[in-house]
């Protein structure tokens, strides 16, 4: 009660109507004081209860969706990276960031949202009051205001149980009239995407007073920890980059290896697959929270991973400036890329620039690629067609840095372009569907966010197998919003799941001599 401390009214003798002047003061101070902290808690609930969208479906290829797109059929040339604001982002329903009902009342201390985070007994923003023995205020804990994540930064006594407690508890120095604090956070940077989250373990985080019982220590550790999931979309490309690699980098990078990576929903097949950015990032072997008993104490632990974009960061708001082009060159580090620029002319005789084409083996894959990979050699390419592999990813990552073009159907094969050598070419081929949007902002723009040249190429009616399966008069075609305004699970099955791309090989010629001329000019 700060101010109530401060507010000291001189003792004097005063008549009847002083003393009642100055009682009443007191009482409105105190009324003041009561409402300061009504308002407060009504102020967490508001940024707790920010509105959510949706995202990623079961096709898992593609980001959260927009039905803002261009109609027009075109090959593009683009060399400029745009922001965009959260507000852009989409849910399936059709519905924006604005104009989402939320599942809690601004009224209300305990708030919870349509993602399960919930905050309990205290605030996740603002001062802390000081205890009577004059202890310090405590900085915030936990920030819920970004519509990507939720973010615990947390330093003190902090103790760690995952199998047996399940929870992270903060020791605090507080004194008896500063009740409990508790939260529950999903440590995984989609909160908007349900379908994600609903697969990622809730963590229940609690300060204590020190007088209260808490689990004694088993490990003490000197450096800072991290907590995350590799659950949600884990397992699709897209999502393994954008969702965990790329937020791991932002959050651990400033530690430079001096770091303890703790892992919730951890599979062995994923520490396998992406061991090499693990031990690059952190010099401590990883600990799964899930299923280790100790009580793990740290003086530092951040819970949850910070994120921007999909697939890009902003320098201005990274830890010490770091950039996207900061991953890459990790990435090549880890995987020993040799590579570090695409072809240029005038270089050994008989040499050419080599190109590959990303062979999906399900939907949105090329039915005549055989007819485009000949099309191409008569072009003047070298040709590769390969499918990445799932679990060997060292394999095909230099398959690919050994390439100067790179040409796929939408989808997360194409977050294999982050191998590529800077300045090579990305052709993206978007299928029927106004997917133009997101193809652009989750492909387009992080490719040339890495130095990448980018181009891409909107087939026409022609060539969709769509043909095979809807009449041309079929609203599939007609009015591809009207099956957007049916949700993302709808628009995945039609446009993602169902279609396959029969190139054009005459139509599709002049992008790949295109990208041809782009490496003569510029290397």
């Amino acid at each position: 009660m700060k101010l109530v401390k401060k507010f000291r009214p001189p003792v004097e003798p005063r008549s009847f109507g002083s003393g009642l002047i100055v009682g009443c003061f007191l009482v409105s101070m105190t009324f003041v004081m009561l409402s300061r902290n009504d308002i407060s808690m009504d102020h967490l609930s508001i940024l707790n209860c920010l509105p959510s969208s949706s995202s990623s479906s079961s096709s898992g290829d593609a980001a959260p969706m927009s039905s803002t797109v261009e109609e027009d059929t075109r090959i593009r040339l683009s060399g400029r990276t745009k922001q965009i604001d959260a507000s852009f982002i989409n849910r399936p329903d059709g519905k924006g960031k604005e104009g989402i009902s939320s599942s809690c009342e601004s009224n209300s201390s305990d708030c919870k949202t349509e993602n399960d985070t919930q905050v309990l007994n205290g605030p996740s923003t603002g001062d802390f009051n000081e205890s009577d023995g004059g202890a310090p205020k405590r900085k915030p804990m936990c920030d819920f205001s970004d519509y990507r994540l939720n973010i615990c930064d947390m330093e003190g006594d902090i103790r760690i149980s995952g199998k047996n407690l399940s929870s992270v508890m903060l020791v605090t120095h507080t004194g008896s009239r500063e009740r409990n604090e508790s939260w529950q956070i999903r440590p995984y940077p989609r909160k908007y995407d349900h379908s994600a989250m609903a697969k990622v373990r809730p963590l229940n985080l609690t300060s204590l007073r020190r007088h209260q019982e808490a689990p004694e220590c088993s490990v003490n550790h000197t450096v800072p920890g991290i907590l995350f999931s590799t659950g949600g979309h884990c397992g699709n490309c897209f999502h393994d980059f954008a969702d965990v690699l790329v937020p791991l980098f932002q959050t651990a990078g400033p530690f430079h290896g001096q770091v303890q990576f703790i892992i919730t929903n951890q599979q062995g097949w994923w520490m396998h697959k992406y061991r090499p950015y693990l031990t690059k990032l952190s010099s401590y072997d990883v600990i799964d929270y899930d299923n280790d008993e100790r009580v793990h104490c740290f003086d530092h632990v951040v819970v949850g991973l910070r994120a921007e974009r999909d697939l890009m960061i902003d320098p201005s708001r990274a830890p010490r400036g770091h950039s996207i082009m900061d991953f890459v060159k990790l990435t090549r580090s880890a995987y020993s890329l040799a590579r570090e620029r695409a072809w240029a002319a005038g270089g050994p005789p008989g040499t050419k620039p080599r190109l590959l084409f990303i062979a999906r083996g399900g939907t949105r894959r090329f039915v005549n690629l055989d007819e485009v990979v000949g099309m191409a050699r008569e072009v003047g390419y070298e040709v590769v067609a390969a499918e990445p592999d799932f679990f060997d990813v060292a394999r095909f990552a230099h398959v690919v840095n050994s390439c100067d073009v790179m040409v796929g159907v939408h989808g997360a094969g194409l977050t294999n372009f982050l191998f590529l050598p800077t300045n090579a070419i990305v052709i993206q081929v978007v299928p029927l569907g106004n997917l133009d949007w997101i193809a652009t902002n989750f492909y387009g723009d992080p490719a040339m966010g890495m130095k990448l040249r980018y181009l891409q190429y909107d087939i026409s009616v022609e060539e969709s197998t769509l043909t095979e399966l809807y009449p041309r008069d079929h609203r599939v075609f007609q009015d591809p919003e009207s099956i957007h305004k049916e949700g993302w699970l709808r628009l995945g099955d039609v446009y993602l799941k169902q279609q396959n791309v029969r190139l054009n090989v005459n139509r599709f010629r002049p992008v790949l001599e295109k990208a041809l001329q782009l490496l003569h000019e510029r290397n």
